[in-house]
C-alpha cells in the first residue's frame, strides 16, 4: 500500500465507524474504497467485514447506558444475530452478490420509512402490546418475533451487509419503543455479533488483507467512539432526519451503481 492509500483507508474507516455507531451504512463507504485500492471483491468483502467488527463493538460500548434498561432482551438477540451471520456467510460462498444487491435500495427505503414513522408505530405497538399483556400475562410472542426478524436480518448482514445497521435501527426503534438513541445501542451490538460470526467464516475460506483490516479496525473503532459520544447527544428529531437522509442517499447510490 502507498502512504496515500493508507491515509485514505484510515479516513474512510473512521468516517464509517462514526456513521455505523449513529446511523449505519458505513459499509457503503468502506467496501468501494477497498475495491478502489485494488483488492479483489471477495478479499475486499472479507477484509471489510473483519475490519468493521471493532467499530460495532466500540459503538455498542459508547451506547452502553442506553442498553441498561433493555439488556435482557438485547442479550437474547445476540445468538440469533450470530446464527444469521453464519448462514449469510455460508450463502455468500454459493450465491452471487447480485441476489441481494438488487433489493438493497428497497430495504433502505423501507428502513427510512420505518424511521420516519417510528414514533407513531412505536406508540401503536406499545398500546397493542399492553392490551395483549393484560390477557396473556407477558410479551413472549413479541420477543420471539423480534428474534426471528433479527435472525433473518443477520442472514442478510452476513451475506451482503450494506444497510444492515440501518434496517436493524429502524426495527429496534419501532419494537423497543424507547427511542432511537436506545435502539442505536441494540443495533450496534447485533451488528457486532453478525459481523464477527461472518468474519470468522470468511477468514476460514478466504484470507483477508490483514494490513488493511487492521487499519480499518483501529480507525472504525476510533470513529465509533467519537460518533457515539456526540451522536448520543443529538436531539431525537435531528437523529431521525440524519438516518432518513443516509438511508435515501444510500438507496440512490445503490440504484445508480
Amino acid at each position: 500500500m502507498t502512504p496515500l492509500q493508507t491515509v485514505l483507508v484510515l479516513a474512510v474507516g473512521f468516517t464509517a465507524g462514526a456513521m455505523n455507531a449513529v446511523v449505519g451504512a458505513g459499509t457503503l463507504l468502506t467496501f468501494p474504497t477497498l475495491l478502489a485500492i485494488g483488492l479483489p471483491p471477495v478479499t475486499a468483502n472479507v477484509t471489510n467485514t473483519l475490519g468493521l467488527v471493532p467499530g460495532s463493538l466500540a459503538g455498542a460500548y459508547g451506547y452502553r447506558r442506553e442498553l441498561v434498561e433493555q439488556r435482557a432482551l438485547v442479550r437474547r438477540l445476540v445468538l440469533p444475530a450470530a446464527a444469521g451471520g453464519l448462514v449469510g456467510a455460508g450463502l455468500l460462498l454459493v450465491l452471487p452478490a447480485r441476489v441481494f444487491e438488487a433489493i438493497v435500495p428497497v430495504l433502505l427505503l423501507l428502513a427510512a420509512g420505518l424511521v420516519a414513522l417510528q414514533p407513531r408505530l412505536a406508540r401503536r405497538l406499545a398500546t397493542r402490546k399492553a392490551a395483549r399483556d393484560v390477557v396473556t400475562g407477558g410479551g413472549a410472542r413479541e420477543h420471539s418475533l423480534v428474534m426471528g426478524i433479527v435472525f433473518v436480518g443477520g442472514i442478510y448482514g452476513g451475506y451482503f451487509g450494506a444497510g444492515f445497521s440501518v434496517l436493524m435501527l429502524a426495527l429496534f426503534g419501532v419494537v423497543l419503543g424507547s427511542g432511537l438513541q436506545a435502539a442505536n445501542g441494540a443495533k450496534n451490538l447485533v451488528a457486532a455479533a453478525t459481523n464477527l460470526t461472518a468474519a470468522v467464516v470468511f477468514v476460514a475460506v478466504a484470507s483477508p488483507n490483514w494490513l488493511v483490516s487492521g487499519l480499518l479496525a483501529v480507525s472504525s473503532a476510533s470513529g465509533a467512539l467519537v460518533g457515539s459520544r456526540y451522536g448520543r447527544n443529538l436531539p431525537e428529531g435531528a437523529l431521525r432526519l440524519a438516518i432518513i437522509v443516509v438511508a435515501v442517499v444510500a438507496a440512490l447510490h445503490q440504484w445508480l451503481a
